[in-house]
């Protein structure tokens, strides 16, 4: 897994400017799966218009790629799949912004992000159930393995945490019941 002081580089300037947050995407498949090599972190965001000024200050651009405030705004506004990068300079790691918008699915996960610690370190992860359906979508749309191999193994080393009725009745309404047999087989 990556050296945590990247994930840091974002994560603690969220906690510190009070911008609600989680991780989803490869490194919450990681936590709840097994280790491997991701290029970056998705986080989703709640955050309003109004604290755009103290987002851009925590990430500025001398250290940071980040799209100007008006930017920022409009994807905030949007109702759905806002979203816009940020590149730490140095290292290259990249965050990939998403913002909540009025997705019940993203609003529910952020109410029931998982606090964790994790060496030394405070993260707010996805719930469990959102990864892996939000990986089976992916899954749908692109066809690569790489998500089935992250939900097989969150299946295997986390399966006390995982709600499946929860699961199962989001994938009957997504129609991915089929895919999540496969899944079940890996």
């Amino acid at each position: 897994m990556q050296d945590l002081n990247l994930f840091a580089l974002y994560t603690e300037k969220l906690i510190v400017n009070d911008i609600d947050f989680f991780i989803t995407g490869s490194v919450a498949s990681i936590i709840y799966g097994d280790p491997r090599l991701t290029h970056d972190i998705d986080l989703v965001l709640s955050m309003s218009q109004f604290k755009i000024d103290n987002f851009i200050k925590a990430f500025p651009i001398a250290e940071f790629y980040c799209p100007p405030s008006d930017v920022i705004k409009a994807e905030i506004i949007r109702p759905k799949n806002g979203h816009f990068n940020l590149i730490h300079h140095e290292t290259g790691f990249k965050a990939d912004i998403y913002f909540i918008g009025n997705d019940e699915f993203q609003i529910w996960a952020m109410n029931n992000r998982k606090e964790i610690i994790f060496l030394d370190k405070k993260l707010f992860i996805a719930p469990p159930e959102y990864v892996i359906i939000k990986k089976m979508e992916f899954y749908r749309e692109g066809k690569s393995q790489k998500h089935l191999y992250d939900i097989a193994a969150m299946l295997k080393n986390s399966k006390n945490l995982i709600d499946l009725d929860f699961i199962l009745e989001r994938l009957s309404k997504l129609e991915l019941l089929d895919l999540w047999e496969e899944i079940r087989l890996l």
